[in-house]
């Protein structure tokens, strides 16, 4: 919850390529006070059948970024192995090309910061939802 003293964040993904929320792809919290502070690793949540993780932790007091951490290769992963079962797909090498996503973004005190991933196999694009 947000107070006057620290920023509040929240996020969800959507899989572009199916039109659908990603769910169960696990998201990690880091913040830091100040450009050259060092990152504090928070916690983490997954996403739900919703695509949005709804239990991310708290930030601490003094937070000026945050980072996301998505990783979203155990994702697609199981989405190739769900759409080989129904056909053969049609893949260079059957890897994922973005195992991971890292997001960083600066943040005030007192506002709350909604940043939705939107993914698929080749791309990903974010922004500062509402």
């Amino acid at each position: 919850m947000s107070t006057s003293t620290t920023a509040s964040v929240s996020t969800h993904i959507l899989d572009t390529s199916v039109g659908r929320p990603a769910e169960g792809v696990a998201v990690q919290l880091s913040a830091r006070a100040g450009r050259g502070a060092d990152w504090r690793a928070l916690g983490g949540s997954a996403t739900d059948a919703d695509g949005r993780c709804k239990d991310l932790p708290d930030l601490p007091e003094g937070t000026t970024h945050v980072r996301l951490d998505f990783a979203v290769e155990v994702y697609f992963e199981k989405k190739q192995a769900d759409a080989q079962q129904d056909a053969p797909a049609n893949r260079d090498s059957g890897a994922v090309f973005f195992p991971e996503v890292a997001i960083t973004f600066a943040v005030n005190p007192g506002e709350h910061y909604h940043v939705p991933l939107l993914l698929n196999p080749f791309g990903y694009s974010v922004y500062r939802g509402s």
